[in-house]
């Protein structure tokens, strides 16, 4: 049979040493860092004295993640405001803080890309039919996290 794992205890000196590696490595929101440090075993107290010293040493700041954050995906997969603003929400990142990482991104870049990604899914698509194939691309913007009035303008001035 197999056994459950049970979570590794550490020292709190230990826990911190090991959750600044874990901050070094890649930006963290503090929840994410919460959650490890609750899965490695350490107590409540002990975890906000831990998250407390991580922010005085600039190993946990949250605006900076924000930013990060809505940056990479905006960047690197085409997410639009929608999509990166709902996945800061679920990182319990605080609503002002997400108004300023969505502010990082330029407007012209975010039309540039809304166009791009609704070109190449235009290319992809089969169906000939205007109604259907507008609705299709609609749909896909959409649940890419573009508003819809942007996306609207956006197929109503292209011939896609």
């Amino acid at each position: 049979m197999y056994k459950l794992k049970t979570p590794e205890t550490l020292t709190e000196t230990a826990a911190q040493a090991k959750a600044e590696h874990y901050c070094a490595y890649q930006e963290r929101a503090q929840q994410e860092v919460r959650d490890k440090l609750y899965e490695w075993g350490q107590h409540a107290n002990a975890v906000e004295n831990i998250i407390v010293r991580l922010i005085g040493d600039n190993f946990l700041n949250e605006e900076r993640f924000a930013k990060a954050y809505a940056q990479g995906k905006f960047k690197q997969k085409g997410w639009g405001r929608l999509k990166i603003k709902q996945g800061l929400k679920f990182k319990q990142v605080p609503d002002v803080l997400i108004k300023k990482a969505l502010q990082t991104i330029a407007d012209d870049d975010y039309l540039l890309t809304l166009n791009k990604i609704l070109s190449k899914k235009a290319g992809t698509l089969s169906e000939s039919e205007p109604y259907k194939r507008r609705y299709k691309l609609q749909q896909y913007a959409i649940s890419r996290g573009y508003e819809s009035d942007l996306i609207f303008d956006v197929l109503k001035t292209s011939e896609l």
